[in-house]
């Protein structure tokens, strides 16, 4: 399994900087006492979990929407990205929404899937709205201010989009090509990176869903 890791020319890799991956294999994580089972995972697991980020953004709707509170309970998985990306973007959101629906009811529910643009200026709400309901009805959507949106990604630990050639109306946007999978203790254990496949997340979401993190 080829796994890239930034989309376009993204710029560097400040979340990685505290993070050690085992990426393109099937990683296995350390037990935290004795008897418990080890998971196996196909994303790349983080040596030191991040911390859920604090920041509020607007929905599709228009509503304010606090990604903290909003996603308790869930297994969330945040993608930055925009819906003029020729490849990358719709591939996570086509694996993830077709991975879905191809679990059971019960385990997909848990799942929360958060895409927040990084390109305000083309993707309005109704747009937005538009392109994630191509892959699954319950993606949430989230824009701002461009302020509003280099925060989130500084909060979350991501390198900053970037246009490639702002001039030019059919620019490109560098953005961080990774999902952070966040689970029901508010960290981020295990990162996808691009070419991680449907397969890939239908052995994975069930996992991160029964997962405690060494919870006796």
């Amino acid at each position: 399994m080829k796994l890239r890791l930034l989309c376009l020319c993204t710029v560097g890799l400040t979340l990685f900087e505290q993070a050690f991956l085992m990426l393109g294999q099937e990683v296995k994580r350390a037990s935290t006492h004795v008897g418990a089972p080890q998971a196996i995972y196909r994303g790349g697991l983080i040596t030191r979990p991040l911390a859920k980020p604090h920041f509020v953004l607007t929905d599709t709707s228009g509503a304010r929407f606090d990604f903290w509170s909003g996603t308790q309970g869930s297994i969330t998985l945040l993608f930055f990205g925009y819906t003029y990306c020729p490849s990358e973007c719709p591939m996570h959101m086509a694996n993830i929404g077709a991975a879905l629906k191809k679990l059971p009811p019960g385990t997909a529910r848990q799942v929360k899937l958060i895409f927040i643009t990084t390109d305000p200026a083309r993707d309005k709400r109704v747009e937005l709205r538009r392109w994630l309901d191509n892959f699954d009805q319950g993606f949430v959507g989230l824009t701002g201010t461009p302020a509003a949106l280099d925060a989130a990604q500084r909060a979350a630990g991501v390198p900053l989009a970037q246009k490639t050639d702002p001039r030019n109306s059919n620019y490109s946007v560098t953005h961080a090509n990774f999902v952070v999978a966040y689970t029901k203790d508010n960290l981020g254990h295990v990162i996808y990176p691009g070419g991680v496949s449907e397969d890939d997340w239908i052995h994975d979401l069930p996992l991160l869903v029964r997962e405690t993190w060494g919870q006796p």
